[in-house]
């Protein structure tokens, strides 16, 4: 990881409509499953007061464009931006998205910084608070903090896909769950897990950056392997047993496919926990789900994101 972060890499900024903000990040991070950020202004006011509770803004973000939504993937140096920018210029035209798409040169020390000044400590349903590792100044206010270094990974808690997902875990773990977390990425969701009691978590995601940095996660929050493992692969290849709770916070493709094949790691009266789904692809979801002998029995949504807990 550390030659990586010595190259240069490759900044991809997608600008569009803040109508279709929801969409076409979704469509970003299906292109790479670290290395994102979203600027979106449309509600500043309201998004700030919620927040911080101050009517102070910046004066530079007062006279941002709240018309357009700006979208920053980052490319490592192993990879060709070129495909990247080829895949997501097809899915946008095939949603009828306008955009327009620029490549640039950067560090990974600049991207770095650009995303974590926008990544502070912040709580999350009832019992936790996700605390950056480079925030010293938080009040945990009662609640079990999780310590987390995103690195390159995808996760930080503050999607609304990610936050949806952390509260609905913290309302089906218990001393008793042993939990699956496939695409795992910084691994936020099978530490909040352990925090929330869970007797074991198991993640896995195809990312070699993405197990590196659930791996140190992990140990930032005092948890080593016989209460965390993770690997690299895929579903099928690298996993076996089965689980009293499963999660997937990814995207709809991935999800649907996985769907074939998840029912067999799961437990007897064991939930299955999907997020990362777009409104605009829940029919074709809930469609995969019937499909492969699943049964919704909740169903959660913030900003056009769902949740999806179900039974075999």
């Amino acid at each position: 990881m550390e030659n990586l972060l010595n190259e240069s890499w490759s900044e991809i900024i997608i600008t569009v409509d803040t109508k279709d903000i929801d969409t076409a990040g979704s469509i970003a991070n299906m292109v790479v499953p670290y290395g994102i950020y979203i600027e979106d202004y449309s509600d500043l006011e309201n998004e700030v007061m919620e927040i911080a509770h101050i009517d102070l803004i910046d004066e530079n973000l007062l006279k941002a464009d709240r018309s357009k939504g700006y979208i920053h993937v980052y490319i490592n140096p192993h990879e060709n931006p070129a495909e990247a920018v080829s895949f997501i210029t097809e899915r946008l035209e095939s949603e009828g998205i306008k955009f327009t798409c620029t490549v640039d040169n950067c560090s990974a020390e600049d991207w770095a910084n650009n995303w974590k000044q926008y990544f502070h400590p912040m709580p999350v349903g009832e019992k936790l608070l996700i605390r950056p590792t480079w925030e010293d100044e938080y009040d945990a206010g009662g609640r079990r903090v999780l310590h987390i270094e995103p690195g390159l990974a995808f996760g930080t808690g503050s999607h609304p896909t990610t936050k949806l997902c952390l509260e609905t875990l913290e309302k089906y773990v218990n001393e008793n769950s042993t939990v699956l977390d496939i695409g795992c990425g910084s691994g936020i969701l099978s530490i909040a897990c352990l925090l929330l009691g869970a007797k074991s978590a198991f993640g896995v995601d195809i990312d070699s950056l993405a197990v590196k940095t659930a791996m140190a996660n992990a140990r930032e929050n005092g948890f080593g392997e016989e209460k965390f493992k993770v690997v690299q692969g895929n579903l099928s290849d690298k996993v076996k047993g089965k689980y009293n709770i499963i999660v997937a916070n990814i995207v709809a493709d991935i999800i649907m496919e996985f769907n074939r094949d998840v029912g067999r790691f799961l437990e007897d009266n064991g939930v299955y926990i999907t997020g990362g789904i777009i409104d605009s692809r829940e029919d074709e979801v809930l469609a995969s789900f019937s499909e492969n002998g699943f049964k919704v029995i909740e169903r959660f949504e913030e900003k056009g994101w769902l949740v999806f807990v179900l039974k075999k």
